[in-house]
């Protein structure tokens, strides 16, 4: 799966005349490598410890790219902080966000998809795409 985001982020710089760099398959090899909703800070600190010649501007914009590639989705969080998360093909999930640790729990339930095509049907409205973000307190900060 990895070789095959590797692919479609080469094509996708190829038909954007961008050159290939090793930063920045550096700074993907690192995005493809985490697991978890990352912040640019975040994701500048993991690229800085192996390569501290990349800087945090290089790895912005980077993951700017691999987002308009299909890459990475942008999750804007409500502090205003952005989180970057990949994206699987065909998979779709929403997100429980923490507001005092922000925290992020991934869930997936049928029934909310279904309500949402519903609703989408009874107002004549084509979905595209969507998120749904509920924000409260997780376990822990309770």
């Amino acid at each position: 799966m990895i070789l095959a985001k590797k692919k479609i982020f080469t094509d996708f710089a190829l038909s954007k005349g961008l050159r290939s760099t090793r930063q920045r398959d550096i700074i993907l090899d690192i995005f493809l490598s985490t697991h978890q909703h990352i912040s640019v800070e975040e994701l500048y600190l993991k690229v800085k410890s192996s390569t501290p010649d990349i800087g945090q501007a290089t790895v912005y914009r980077t993951l700017k790219l691999f987002a308009e590639a299909g890459l990475a989705r942008e999750i804007l969080l409500h502090d205003g902080q952005t989180r970057y998360e990949h994206v699987v093909a065909g998979e779709h999930h929403d997100h429980l966000v923490c507001t005092k640790c922000n925290s992020i729990v991934e869930f997936e339930n049928e029934t909310i998809e279904m309500l949402q095509n519903e609703i989408a049907d009874r107002h004549g409205f084509q979905i595209r795409n969507h998120k749904l973000e509920i924000y409260g307190l997780c376990a822990n900060c309770r």
